[in-house]
């Protein structure tokens, strides 16, 4: 029997427009480097952030932190502006707060498939592997959404030091929903390689959800099982709802 569910968040919980927060990012360091007197085409932006994000998921892939602000750094280093210290500061600030007052949307369906399971008894934890975007400002959309106080507790790379798939940050999900057997609890998620194997290592329940991105990469484990709609969740699970 289930008693716990963690859920990942981009692409599971939560999705953007393509693009959205690097656009937000790109336009906020053009107006900054503009008003500093740093003339910058955008493509010589596109390629810095190219560049940054390639060294993120490099960092993600060998499960070494990489936060925003080595984002924002990397990013500067990509340009080559020797830039002054308050253009800089302003800059960090600029890549790092760029997710606050994004425009994100819960995926379809999410909201009462929290609902259901919470009813039901099960606890509910999310398993987050963090990237330019820090766990202040992804709680605080949860918030703003109205479904952050149906977590029972929360592991965010950020904070917990680790990336999926590595066990690490899954026990201390477990740990904080109480302790729960892996055996009787499932992880939702959308990357095979993360949430899939590292749920599946774990011994628990994996399920990849395809409604948003459908990883369809050969070389890495398949779910225990696959929907591309949370309100199907669940029945999936065996869990009885009112």
């Amino acid at each position: 029997m289930i008693e716990a569910v963690t859920f990942d968040f981009w692409n599971t919980l939560v999705y953007e427009e393509r693009g959205h927060l690097r656009g937000r990012r790109l336009a906020a360091w053009a107006g900054i480097l503009e008003d500093a007197g740093f003339a910058c085409e955008r493509q010589q932006l596109d390629a810095a952030f190219d560049d940054s994000w390639q060294a993120y998921v490099r960092a993600w892939t060998a499960n070494q932190q990489f936060l925003a602000v080595r984002g924002a750094e990397h990013c500067l280093e990509a340009l080559g502006h020797d830039v002054p210290p308050d253009v800089r500061e302003t800059l960090i600030e600029a890549f790092t707060t760029a997710g606050d007052d994004a425009e994100l949307h819960l995926t379809d369906g999410v909201a009462e498939c929290l609902r259901s399971l919470r009813g039901a008894g099960v606890r509910l934890g999310i398993v987050c592997d963090v990237g330019m975007t820090p766990s202040r400002a992804l709680r605080a959309h949860l918030q703003r959404n109205g479904v952050l106080d149906l977590f029972d507790h929360w592991s965010f790379s950020d904070e917990v030091g680790w990336y999926k798939p590595a066990p690490e940050i899954f026990r201390h999900a477990l740990a904080g929903l109480g302790g729960i057997a892996p055996g009787r609890a499932a992880h939702v998620g959308d990357i095979r390689r993360t949430d899939v194997a590292g749920a599946l290592g774990m011994g628990m329940v994996a399920v990849r959800y395809s409604g948003v991105s459908d990883d369809q990469t050969e070389d890495q484990p398949e779910a225990t099982h696959v929907v591309a709609d949370h309100r199907r969740l669940p029945a999936v699970l065996g869990v009885a709802v009112a």
